[in-house]
C-alpha cells in the first residue's frame, strides 16, 4: 500500500510539472526573420514537446516575420549585454535562427557560452526537435561539420547479419502467407505472380526489385511512369488487399537476402523519378549512401508521397536518418512500422 501511495503521488506530481511545461528548456530566439518564425510555427501548432521560448530578439535591419508579444530588441551595447538579457529572462539556450549571419554578435554569444547559456545553431535545434533536416536552411558546411554521417565497420556487418537472419526467419513463417498470395494473384487477373522494376539503390547502383502484383499487366503502357494514387484503378481487386496489408512488400525480403536492400533505410525509387526529383531537389543523390529499405524513418513519420513536394518531405526525414543512422534507430524503426501496418497508415 505504501509502494502504490508512492507511485500514485509521483506519477501525479510529474503529469502536473509536464502539463505546465516546467521541464521544459526555456530557450531565447536569436533573430525575427523566416528561421525564428519557424521556430515561432511549431509553438503555434503545438509540436513544442520540449521547449518553450522565452523570447525572440529582433536584429537590427533583420525584416520582422514574427508577431511575438515577447520579442525583444538585440542589446548592442557591450560584451555581455547579450548574456546578462539571457539570464534576465532564464533562458538555458540561445538559438542562433537569423535568416543573414552577416553581422552576428559573436563576441557576445561567446559569453553567453562563458556563462553556462548553451548557444545552438538553427539546424541542429531543428534537426533536434524535429528529428527531420531542414532542406531550406541546409548548408554544405553544415553536413561536413556537424556530428553525425557515423557508422562503422562493425556497424555495417551487425546490421547486414540482422537483415540476414531476419530474412530467413520471414521467409520460413510467411511462407504459407506467400503461397496463398500468389495462387489469389493468379487467380485475379492475367499476368505474372512477381512485379519486377528497376530502382536506384545503394551509390546510385540500379537493382530489380521484386514485389507481389498488385496491379493489371502493363499498367503503364499508356500513361509512363506514375506515381500510385488514392483509389488508383490500375489496382486488382487482390492488389487493393496485399496493399493495404503491406503483403505485396513481403517478397523484397528476397531482395534483402541478395544484399540490394536492407530492412531499413530510405524507400528506393525509379530512375525515372530519381532523375527528376535530383533535378529540382537539393541533396536527394545523398540519400543514396547508405542501402534502400523495406521500411524506414521517412515511411513511418510521413504519409504516402506522390507529388515533388512530398517527396521534398520524404527526404527531410531521409537525410534525418543517413545522418543519425544506428542499431537502436534501427530497431525504434521497426517498432513503429507494426504500428503503422496494424493501424494502416498511408498504404495506396
Amino acid at each position: 500500500m505504501i509502494w502504490l501511495a508512492c507511485i500514485s503521488l509521483t506519477r501525479g506530481a510529474f503529469l502536473i510539472t509536464l502539463g505546465r511545461g516546467l521541464l521544459k528548456r526555456r530557450i531565447a530566439v536569436l533573430g525575427n526573420g523566416t528561421q525564428a518564425a519557424r521556430i515561432a510555427d511549431l509553438v503555434k501548432n503545438g509540436a513544442n514537446q520540449h521547449f518553450v521560448p522565452v523570447s525572440f530578439i529582433r536584429m537590427p535591419g533583420e525584416r520582422g516575420a514574427v508577431s511575438s508579444a515577447n520579442a525583444v530588441d538585440w542589446p548592442e551595447a557591450g560584451a555581455d549585454a547579450l548574456a546578462d538579457l539571457g539570464c534576465q529572462l532564464g533562458a538555458s539556450e540561445i538559438i542562433v535562427a537569423t535568416d543573414d549571419r552577416r553581422g552576428l554578435p559573436v563576441r557576445q554569444l561567446l559569453h553567453c557560452k562563458l556563462a553556462g547559456i548553451r548557444v545552438t545553431e538553427f539546424l541542429d535545434f531543428w534537426e533536434r526537435e524535429t528529428r527531420t533536416v531542414d532542406l531550406e536552411a541546409l548548408r554544405p558546411s553544415w553536413l561536413f561539420y556537424s556530428d553525425g554521417f557515423r557508422c562503422g565497420l562493425f556497424d555495417e556487418l551487425l546490421k547486414r547479419a540482422f537483415d540476414i537472419v531476419v530474412s530467413l526467419l520471414l521467409l520460413v513463417f510467411s511462407a504459407p502467407l506467400l503461397l496463398v498470395t500468389a495462387c489469389l494473384i493468379k487467380l485475379d487477373s492475367p499476368g505474372p505472380i512477381l512485379y519486377r522494376q528497376e530502382r536506384v539503390g545503394y551509390r546510385g547502383r540500379m537493382f530489380t526489385i521484386l514485389k507481389f502484383r498488385s496491379m493489371q499487366a502493363d499498367a503503364e503502357r499508356e500513361s509512363g511512369p506514375q506515381w500510385a494514387a488514392k483509389g488508383d484503378p490500375r489496382v486488382t481487386r487482390v492488389g487493393a488487399v496485399i496493399r493495404k496489408l503491406r503483403i505485396d512488400e513481403l517478397t523484397q525480403i528476397l531482395n534483402v537476402l541478395r544484399g540490394d536492400m536492407s530492412f531499413v533505410g530510405p524507400r528506393p525509387e525509379r530512375p525515372h523519378f530519381v532523375a527528376n526529383l535530383a533535378a529540382v531537389i537539393p541533396y536527394y543523390h545523398e540519400r543514396h549512401w547508405v542501402r534502400p529499405g523495406i521500411t524506414g524513418w521517412a515511411q513511418i513519420n510521413y504519409p504516402y508521397g506522390a507529388s515533388i513536394e512530398d517527396a521534398r518531405c520524404k527526404l527531410s526525414y531521409d537525410l534525418y536518418y543517413v545522418k543519425n543512422r544506428s542499431i537502436f534507430l534501427d530497431f525504434v524503426i521497426l517498432l513503429q512500422t507494426a504500428r503503422v501496418i496494424f493501424w494502416n497508415h498511408g498504404a495506396r
